[in-house]
């Protein structure tokens, strides 16, 4: 199992939206509107990278609202 934080910047004033959209998404334990450099902080996971990056890519950046994300994976050291 591959886990990450996705950090996403939005629109302007479309961050709790996001948010909301995309903790509905199957593979995100949770998705926080936050305040700083992001908007909106994702915790997902999935099988493997490839996985996590088709989750990235098809399931969360074309949310309506979103400009911009970086993915995070979780290492163990």
């Amino acid at each position: 199992m591959v886990q990450a934080f996705v950090l996403i910047q939005t629109d302007s004033g479309r961050a709790s939206e996001v948010a909301r959209a995309i903790k509905e998404l199957e593979g995100v334990s949770s998705s926080e509107a936050v305040t700083g450099p992001y908007d909106v902080i994702v915790s997902a996971e999935a099988a493997d990278v490839d996985a996590l990056g088709h989750l990235v890519v098809t399931q969360i950046q074309p949310v309506t609202g979103i400009v911009r994300t970086l993915t995070c994976p979780v290492i163990r050291i």
